[in-house]
């Protein structure tokens, strides 16, 4: 079969619902398709490691992208694209014509070792079910990674009432991206909740059956759980656009409208390499804001806007009863300067390189994200004493 749209997005997250959205915003008349792979409709992938597991209810993360009058081609796979023809094929042999394309392919998680029922990758909404269906009062989790992921799903699962065991090969918990000292903090605030830290280890090998899964871990030990649920970071989905001839580099390089190196094909989202002029460095963002704003942005764009992709994604996390939100580059290699309310509970943590502020954490500190993205953008030098009264609550 052929299908025949003027906008044509490959992807089926946030971004593609964003993109949808803006086109049908700013074209009552525009032809708009979307292809994805999932079976389900767009929805929010926050709620995954935080509020599905308190009280949000799944059918209340839909993104609604019906609105946008596409039309959902679900459960398929692009698998080739003929730019100078302008058609996409899927893995049931339909065809799309299109005028402008979005890549909207996302990432696809790292897996572990080993595969069966009990031993989830995360990243879906059936990976979220799939995990909700074993973590039950007092079942033993396996949560293995010490990041992002990891450390929301081992908060959320002990909060749940299961028994918690992260395994990282770092020594704590975001090690890597915050303070040392906050790092170390959180690895007792973590024990205190009743998390057992596998601090400095990596799973060799596992052995899922019908009733629990057995891992091998790298310093010789064995351990029994009822299941593990693996937050190991993304790889970008750049396999169809590195077929087409695409340029590559850590994701889909796009320019300053989020065009690829074909101008009627654009990438936004997790799978896409763009420059930021704040930073003045390319980047690529795997969280809900640069899926969402770039998304939007692309969707203007394709539907005839000239204008620049400027944001600077910001982020954010909820650890128990802890939260933050952070923009910018945190990578505790840079100058690090802490200004602490009370200190690892309410405060500003800046990334420093040269002077130039990089990075902002505003753990438990809300609202300023706005305030963080300006700071960053400034050219001006900056130490410890010149940040102490930038920001509120920066005392």
């Amino acid at each position: 079969m052929q299908h025949t749209f003027d906008h044509l997005i490959i992807g089926g997250g946030m971004t593609a619902d964003a993109a949808a959205k803006a086109i049908r915003e700013a074209d009552a008349n525009a032809r708009i398709g979307l292809v994805g792979d999932e079976a389900r409709a767009p929805y929010e992938r926050p709620p995954l490691s935080k509020a599905l597991w308190k009280d949000k209810q799944v059918a209340s993360i839909d993104l609604g992208t019906d609105k946008s009058a596409a039309k959902l081609h679900l459960g398929r796979r692009i698998v080739a694209l003929d730019r100078a023809a302008h058609v996409a094929r899927d893995d049931h042999g339909d065809e799309y014509r299109y005028r402008k394309l979005l890549l909207a392919t996302g990432a696809a998680p790292r897996k572990l070792p080993f595969a069966g029922e009990r031993a989830i990758n995360f990243r879906t909404l059936d990976d979220y079910l799939a995990l909700r269906k074993f973590a039950t009062q007092d079942a033993h989790i396996a949560v293995i990674g010490g990041g992002f992921i990891g450390s929301e799903l081992a908060a959320s699962l002990a909060d749940t009432g299961c028994k918690v065991t992260m395994i990282f090969p770092g020594e704590a918990i975001g090690a890597g991206r915050y303070p040392e000292r906050l790092s170390d903090f959180l690895n007792g605030y973590y024990r205190e909740r009743g998390v057992e830290l596998r601090t400095g280890e990596k799973v060799d090998s596992g052995k899922a059956d019908a009733s629990g899964v057995d891992l091998e871990l790298s310093d010789g030990t064995s351990l029994r759980v009822d299941a593990v649920v693996a937050g190991l970071g993304v790889t970008p989905n750049t396999e169809l656009a590195q077929l087409s001839g695409l340029k590559i580099d850590n994701g889909i390089v796009v320019d300053d409208r989020l065009r690829t190196s074909d101008p009627d094909i654009f990438a936004a989202g997790d799978v896409a390499n763009f420059h930021n002029a704040a930073l003045d460095t390319r980047l690529r963002v795997e969280h809900e804001n640069a899926a969402i704003s770039m998304g939007h942005h692309a969707g203007r764009v394709m539907a005839g806007a000239d204008e620049a992709y400027t944001t600077l994604p910001f982020f954010y996390s909820d650890l128990f009863d802890l939260g933050y939100e952070a923009v910018g580059q945190l990578d505790d290699r840079l100058d690090v300067v802490e200004h602490w309310t009370t200190p690892f509970r309410e405060g500003v943590v800046y990334y420093l390189d040269g002077g130039r502020v990089r990075g902002v954490l505003l753990w438990n500190v809300w609202g300023q994200v706005d305030a963080a993205r300006e700071l960053i953008a400034e050219r001006g030098h900056h130490d410890a004493e010149s940040l102490r009264s930038r920001l509120p609550k920066a005392v």
